[in-house]
């Protein structure tokens, strides 16, 4: 299966073009979360994307709630947020929000570790585990040297080993690939971000 991905939209058009326009191309589009800025233009970014020409799985992000995003109208969507989707027989979890809690204030969705490993914990097996936070250690340093992944997110991987885990959030990481046991890592950013998965 053809999966076009990609994170942080953050209401960039020529992005949203782009992904769009790639989508033809698509079995199965994933969001990584944060389509708007500060929980503002969530319906624009929706309008950016309602030429998309394949469905979509989506995790909100720490910019958007899971209710704003559920809501927002973007064109034959699944949210998944705690809870998981099969898609022609591919598996998907996904958790959204910044894990752990960001410095941004009280405009940032976000979790404490503990919560997201209580959400995690419905997550016994996936092909594709969507999170919009990095798994610690991997894909999520800051342009000041520190690492903000999230713990829960870590382990859930090493526990299920799913294909794939992607993610966002961390923009100084964007096109980040690594690994954790049989699982491809993979920080997306804006751009398109291509993989091919077999259920």
């Amino acid at each position: 299966m053809k999966i076009l991905a990609f994170s942080d939209l953050h209401l960039s058009s020529a992005h949203a073009a782009e992904i769009v326009a790639a989508s033809a191309e698509a079995d199965l589009v994933i969001g990584a979360g944060d389509f708007c800025n500060m929980r503002r233009g969530l319906d624009r970014a929706a309008a950016m994307l309602a030429g998309l020409q394949a469905p979509m799985a989506a995790v909100p992000g720490n910019g958007e709630s899971a209710d704003e995003l559920r809501a927002a109208g973007f064109p034959n969507t699944t949210v998944l947020h705690g809870d998981g989707a099969e898609f022609e027989g591919l598996r998907l979890f996904g958790l959204g929000y910044g894990v752990p809690q960001t410095p941004f204030g009280s405009w940032s969705c976000d979790l404490s570790e503990a919560q997201a490993e209580r959400m995690l914990a419905a997550c016994n097996d996936a092909d594709i585990l969507i999170s919009h936070s990095p798994p610690k250690g991997l894909g999520d340093v800051t342009s000041g040297g520190v690492s903000v992944g999230s713990t829960a997110v870590l382990a859930t991987a090493e526990r299920i080993q799913p294909q794939l885990l992607l993610c966002g959030h961390v923009h100084d990481c964007w096109g980040f690939r690594g690994s954790i046991g049989q699982t491809q890592v993979a920080n997306l950013g804006p751009t398109v971000s291509w993989f091919e998965v077999n259920p």
